[in-house]
């Protein structure tokens, strides 16, 4: 069958403020879209990637006109979600007007992606024009459906979809989770166009192209804020061998790509594994640099030392906050002396280190973050990031919202800036003055802009520091700087 998989059209402004969007912004490859696209490609189906990062929404619909395909997925975030109802509106209008004959039966709509995981046929409810939602992991359950739909059968009893049977909605059961993640075909990067396009945001990469590629799926930690498909965490960890991890990764080099963003939950989960795969990248003796995120009770400066001699030379350490009460109450399960040690460690073994802290906790108080704040400068990250607590549905935080505070009914407040999620204890306006005060003061210290001139070697390392400090120029001069469009 033709398939179209397409990510809605937007801009960055749809997330970030205009004034510090350039700083933001950042294009991943959609890992999960690619994950189903090979899928798709290996049982027979021709495939097209429609991806509206790069295209307006008019060139989606030309290009759907175009190719006719028979299937369309369609992702969805959270905030994306007013996005992906519009897209499947019109194809669906587009279809209505079109005149050529050979179009004899209406193309088949489903939505993926982790706003539908989680709210599942009510994806169906708000939108006539959606046929299925996939509920899980789309590797298999994908091919399954296009079987089904290739034989004119019902996709009555295939695991993991919601379908809609005429009036009804129909739900199947979930289906299991992947555990030979192995037996997966690679990514289909292929159908990104040109690879230059999807890069990290300025500061956050060394060496372009850039690609994403995840080791293990899940985590067995369980922080109130963050969606996992398994919410009870039964699966626990299921880990790529290191072999097959390898066998990605010279695919990727061979393809052209000179660093790669490891975007496992934590690379350092099973610590022996992540030293058995630095281990064979410094052996193979592969020339890229890359990029891993690790929860600071699972590192020490022995593995941060073995990440740099492999080529390792950033880290992101989810510190979330420096105040004990506030990362108990979002069951981080670690202490601010564990991410001193850790930010202390990765900085001896010679890497960058990302730090991210959160505003908005359950019983956080302003003074509370004040004091995170205070921990930020302490520490003296290379880069920090001070984020808004966002209860994503499918989340502890979002499915026990009234225990925990109160939440916007805006879905386009979900994107980390919006402050979508408001404790008891604090306001809306506290948690975004929290974040400018935050952003000043540990990016104005003559301490870090001395640090930030001295490391400027290249001219990638100029223009990344000039979009950086352009943004801290608007938060002096603009009150609103983290309103979209402000």
């Amino acid at each position: 069958m033709r398939c179209a998989l397409i990510i809605p059209a937007w801009v960055p402004e749809d997330i970030f403020s205009s004034r510090t969007a350039a700083s933001q912004i950042n294009y991943w490859q959609p890992l999960g879209t690619l994950y189903v696209a090979s899928s798709l490609m290996k049982a027979g189906h021709e495939v097209r990637f429609l991806n509206g990062a790069f295209m307006k929404h008019d060139e989606i619909l030309n290009q759907i006109r175009e190719y006719q395909p028979e299937f369309i997925g369609i992702y969805s975030t959270t905030f994306g979600w007013k996005k992906a109802v519009f897209t499947a509106s019109e194809i669906r209008k587009s279809e209505v007007r079109s005149q050529k004959s050979e179009v004899k039966d209406k193309v088949f709509i489903a939505v993926g992606g982790p706003y539908p995981i989680a709210v599942q046929e009510r994806c169906l409810e708000d939108c006539e024009d959606i046929n299925a939602v996939v509920t899980g992991e789309g590797e298999i359950t994908v091919v399954e459906m296009l079987s089904r739909l290739s034989q004119g059968k019902s996709l009555e009893g295939v695991e993991g979809t919601v379908f809609r049977d005429g009036d009804k909605i129909i739900k199947n059961p979930p289906r299991p989770l992947i555990t030979d993640i192995d037996s997966l075909p690679f990514p289909a990067r292929e159908l990104l166009g040109d690879a230059n396009d999807y890069i990290p945001p300025p500061a956050t990469y060394k060496r372009k192209p850039v690609a994403v590629i995840m080791t293990a799926r899940g985590c067995n930690r369980r922080c109130i804020f963050c969606f996992q498909i398994d919410k009870e965490r039964k699966s626990g960890i299921r880990y790529r061998s290191v072999e097959n991890v390898m066998q990605e990764l010279e695919l990727c080099l061979k393809q052209g790509y000179r660093e790669i963003k490891f975007i496992d939950d934590t690379f350092a989960a099973d610590y022996d594994r992540a030293m058995r795969i630095t281990n064979e990248i410094k052996r193979c003796k592969l020339d890229f640099t890359w990029f891993a995120s690790a929860c600071v009770n699972q590192v020490d400066h022995q593995l941060l030392k073995a990440f740099k001699d492999a080529g390792c030379w950033a880290i992101l350490l989810g510190a979330e906050s420096g105040v004990q009460k506030d990362l108990n109450s979002i069951r981080k399960g670690i202490t601010p002396d564990q991410t001193r040690k850790a930010v202390k460690a990765a900085k001896q073994a010679g890497l960058t280190v990302y730090t991210p802290f959160l505003f908005g906790i359950p019983g956080q108080t302003f003074e509370d973050g004040l004091k995170t704040i205070e921990f930020a400068c302490e520490i003296d990250p290379d880069i920090a990031n001070f984020h808004a607590l966002t209860p994503f549905p499918g989340t502890e935080l979002y499915d026990n919202i009234e225990k925990y505070g109160t939440m916007s009914g805006d879905l386009t407040d979900f994107t980390y800036q919006g402050a979508a999620f408001i404790p008891y204890t604090m306001t809306r306006e506290e948690i975004v003055g929290l974040r400018q005060i935050a952003f000043k003061k540990f990016y104005s210290r003559p301490r870090f802009i001395a640090k930030r001139l001295l490391k400027l070697r290249t001219s990638h390392d100029v223009k990344a520091a000039a979009k950086g400090f352009k943004s801290l120029f608007w938060l002096w001069v603009k009150g609103n700087v983290f309103q979209r469009n402000g």
